[in-house]
């Protein structure tokens, strides 16, 4: 018997350790968000970009411990610090790692309303986004409420599978951020007689530098989503490295050695990769990721010259948005047997949850937004705009001057 509980004790405190060390690696994926939009943005915004990714980790932290998390998942934590530690304290590190991901959807917003939004009311949203938007849709795919996931099943076979969140955190983020874009509308200056004006990044290793560290924290994103030691999968851990390669490479021929590009491809392959690389063989983790690559490249282009009010600065639409699509689709495509894969899934589960997290995600945005762009507004002033974000919200740049 003692050696039974201490058995039992030890793996309750492994997998406390296990997704904590998890929680960790995804809390510093929030340092590449900040790094490479400060990278990707103009000089006079570097500061705003820092701020913004730090305080809307704050607000998402609250919101989802208070409000989001209950909604997701029917648990809150309003009881004693004894009960709290049970098992270790396994859940509240649960939710310490659910948390990470949550927050991850104001750090993409972030990216694509870059250098033109107002402080408070973006933050005021981004609380609402955790606390509501974003749980809800959470809620459905990884706790099988409503029973979405039930219907899925009878009608095709199969429920709605994304092991890492394709769909769940990076489509609906991204999808959400389309919205906000299109509430903001264009930076002043981006768009000339029909033509877009080129705004070059101000620092290209802080980009670089962005890319790298939400890469490598990427690793505990996909394989501690296991969220227990006897769950890990050094399959995850391949198929993700397979799918960051083919985004490199693919991105860097479409993008014709453009370090913008070569930057955001692995990160287009990761975003892909989520949904199923629990289940695909590593070849064909390495096609979604340079199909993701590609996708990337050919439509954030394509949006920037084509579409005048979709001003998306880092282009998260393209990467979290469409690439998280597409990921949810390639695992119903490389996850069936037939193609190396595990099996279990069913293509059409993955495209009818797919379009249920754009609608959530999109709907939900625009009356965020479109609510708080009319009681508030959610855009700085001309003046304000051409000064910089640094100077007209923080009253300080990024670099002192001599």
């Amino acid at each position: 018997m003692d050696i039974t509980s201490a058995v039992h004790t030890l793996t309750e405190s492994a997998n406390t350790l296990f997704i904590l060390i998890g929680a960790i690696m995804v809390l510093a994926m929030h340092a590449g968000f900040a790094f490479l939009e400060v990278g990707t943005v103009r000089h006079k915004n570097q500061v705003n970009a820092l701020v913004k990714i730090m305080t809307d980790f704050g607000i998402s932290a609250v919101a989802y411990f208070f409000i989001g998390y209950y909604i997701a998942y029917g648990s809150h934590f309003m009881s004693g610090a004894a009960e709290l530690t049970a098992a270790n304290g396994y859940d509240l590190v649960k939710f310490f790692f659910l948390m990470t991901f949550a927050a991850a959807i104001p750090a993409i917003v972030s990216g694509g309303i870059a250098e033109r939004a107002k402080f408070y009311p973006m933050l005021i949203a981004s609380g609402l986004i955790v606390a509501f938007i974003y749980p809800f849709f959470e809620g459905l795919i990884w706790n099988g409420n409503y029973g979405f996931q039930g219907w899925l099943e009878n009608q095709f076979g199969a429920s709605f599978h994304d092991f890492a969140g394709s769909v769940v955190v990076h489509a609906v983020g991204g999808w959400i951020a389309l919205a906000a874009v299109l509430v903001l509308g264009a930076r002043n200056g981006r768009y000339r007689n029909g033509k877009v004006v080129a705004f070059a990044p101000s620092n290209i290793p802080f980009l670089a530098l962005g890319a790298w560290i939400l890469t490598v924290g990427w690793f505990g994103f996909n394989v501690m989503s296991a969220q227990t030691l006897d769950g890990i999968s050094g399959l995850v851990a391949v198929n993700s490295l397979m799918a960051m390669v083919g985004g490199i490479l693919v991105s860097m021929l479409l993008g014709r050695k453009d370090p913008g590009f070569i930057h955001n491809g692995p990160l287009a392959g990761l975003v892909a990769v989520c949904a199923g690389s629990d289940l695909m063989h590593p070849v064909g983790a390495l096609v979604t990721g340079g199909v993701a690559g590609a996708i990337f490249v050919y439509l954030f282009e394509w949006a920037q010259a084509k579409i005048e009010r979709l001003d998306d600065v880092l282009g998260v639409w393209p990467l979290h948005g469409v690439c998280g699509v597409w990921g949810a689709i390639a695992c119903g495509i490389f996850g069936q047997e037939a193609l190396g894969g595990l099996g279990g899934v069913s293509l059409m589960s993955q495209i009818v949850g797919s379009i249920a997290g754009v609608v959530v995600a999109f709907v939900g945005g625009l009356i965020v937004y479109g609510a708080i762009n009319a009681i508030s507004g959610l855009r700085l002033t001309e003046e304000e705009e051409f000064n910089g974000a640094d100077l007209s919200i923080h009253r300080i740049g990024a670099n002192a001057v001599e």
